[in-house]
C-alpha cells in the first residue's frame, strides 16, 4: 500500500480503493457466533487538537474508556467520504445502547472547508447527528499518522487500537470488527447481521465501470489539461479531447486550490467515463450564485443529469459542496462533458467520478 506524506500535495484519495482491499483483507469474514482475532495497534491519540465539537461536548481519550469508539476520518466535500456515510450513520444510531460511540474527525482538504457556519450547514444537510471534532489544525489527523480520506479507527473498551481500514468498502468486515469488540466489552443480545443500506445522490455506491481519475483544476494538483493559454489568462479550448483530458474555455484566474472565472461567457469541459459526474464547486463571494447550464456530447443531458441538474442541464452554484452534474441511466461509455457557467465568480475545484 502506497503511503504519502501529510505535507505534499499529493492526492492522497487517489490511493483509498488499493488500501481499503489491502488492509480489510487481513480480517476473516466472521458470522454472529465466530470470534475475530484482532491485533493491539497501540493507543488511542487524545483528542484534544480539535478547535471545537458539534454534536457533542469535547470528548478525550480518557472520556471515552470503557466505550468502544469509531473515529472516521472525513471532509464534507469528498466523494470517497460520502458515500460510505450512510453505514456509519447506521452503525451510530444501531449500536449506540451498546455502548458503540461514533465520532467523525473533519478534516479539510480545501480551505472553505474551514468556515464554520459553512461547515455546519453541510453537517445538518449530510443529517449527522453524532458527535464531530472539527479538526481543522490537522492535529487529531497528526495524532493518528492518517494520511486518507476516508479512514477508520476502531478503539477497544480500554482505550487501544484494534483494526483500521482506509477509504471505502469492506462495510461488512469493518461492522464485524465493531461486533467483536462490543462483545469483548460484556455487550450481549448482539444483532449478528449487517446493515443494508440503500443510498441515492453523492451517497450511493460508485458504479463497477469508473475510468476517470479524480482531476484536479488548481494548478498545485492539475493534471491532463488539455487547454492553451494566452498572456491575458483567457484560455482556449482544445480541438478535440481525449479521454480523461480537460481544458477550460474563457478569462479564467487559475490559482492553487480552483479556477475563477472572471468574466461570462466560461466552460469546462472533460471527456470522461462513469456513471457519475462531480464537481467541487463555489461562488467566489458568499452570499451570491452562480447559474450554470450542462451538456453530454454537445446537448441537454435529459435523463442523464444529476441531482444538481435538471433535464435541460440548468442549475444553479449557491454554496461550496460536492456537485452531481451527471448520473447516466444507460450504458457506460466516453462522453464529453461540458458545463458553462451562466455568471462569473463560479470557483471550480476537482472533479470526482463514480
Amino acid at each position: 500500500m502506497s503511503t504519502v506524506n501529510t505535507s505534499e500535495e499529493v492526492n492522497r484519495r487517489g490511493f483509498l480503493r488499493t488500501a481499503a482491499i489491502t488492509v480489510a483483507a487481513a480480517v476473516p469474514a466472521a458470522s454472529a457466533e465466530s470470534r475475530m482475532s484482532l491485533p493491539d495497534e497501540g493507543p488511542m491519540p487524545d483528542l484534544g487538537g480539535a478547535i471545537g465539537w458539534l454534536n457533542s461536548a469535547p470528548l478525550n481519550s480518557k472520556s471515552l474508556r470503557g466505550k468502544v469508539v469509531l473515529v472516521d476520518f472525513w471532509t464534507y466535500t469528498c466523494i470517497n467520504s460520502l458515500r460510505p456515510l450512510p453505514y456509519v450513520k447506521s452503525w451510530a444510531a444501531k449500536y449506540k445502547d451498546a455502548g458503540l460511540v461514533v465520532i467523525g474527525a473533519h478534516t479539510p482538504e480545501f480551505s472553505f472547508e474551514k468556515e464554520p457556519a459553512k461547515f455546519e450547514n453541510a453537517l445538518r444537510d449530510l443529517k449527522i447527528t453524532y458527535p464531530v471534532a472539527i479538526d481543522s489544525n490537522y492535529r487529531i489527523w497528526q495524532g493518528f499518522n492518517n494520511e486518507y480520506w476516508p479512514a477508520e479507527y476502531f478503539i477497544d473498551a480500554k482505550g487501544r487500537i484494534r483494526f483500521h481500514h482506509f477509504g471505502e468498502g469492506e462495510y461488512a468486515e469493518s461492522e464485524r470488527v465493531i461486533q467483536e469488540l462490543l462483545r469483548e466489552n460484556g455487550a450481549t443480545g448482539l444483532d449478528g447481521s449487517t446493515v443494508s443500506v440503500t443510498a441515492d445522490g453523492v451517497e450511493a455506491a460508485p458504479s463497477a465501470d469508473v475510468q476517470s481519475p479524480e482531476t484536479y483544476v488548481g494548478y498545485r494538483r492539475a493534471e491532463r489539461f488539455a487547454s492553451s493559454r494566452d498572456s491575458r489568462k483567457t484560455y482556449n479550448p482544445p480541438a478535440k479531447l481525449s479521454l480523461n483530458k480537460w481544458g477550460l474555455s474563457g478569462a479564467w484566474n487559475v490559482g492553487a486550490e480552483n479556477a475563477t472565472l472572471q468574466e461570462v461567457p466560461g466552460k469546462i469541459m472533460f471527456r470522461f467515463h462513469s456513471r457519475d459526474l462531480h464537481m467541487v464547486l463555489r461562488p467566489a463571494k458568499t452570499g451570491e450564485s452562480v447559474r450554470f447550464k450542462v451538456e453530454l456530447d454537445g446537448v441537454e443531458p435529459h435523463d442523464d443529469s444529476g441531482v444538481d441538474s435538471g433535464p435541460d442541464g440548468t442549475g444553479t452554484v449557491r454554496e461550496p459542496r460536492l456537485y452531481q452534474l451527471i448520473r447516466q441511466k444507460g450504458p457506460i461509455q466516453d462522453r464529453t462533458f461540458e458545463i458553462e457557467f451562466l455568471d462569473p465568480g463560479a470557483q471550480a475545484f476537482v472533479f470526482t467520478f463514480g
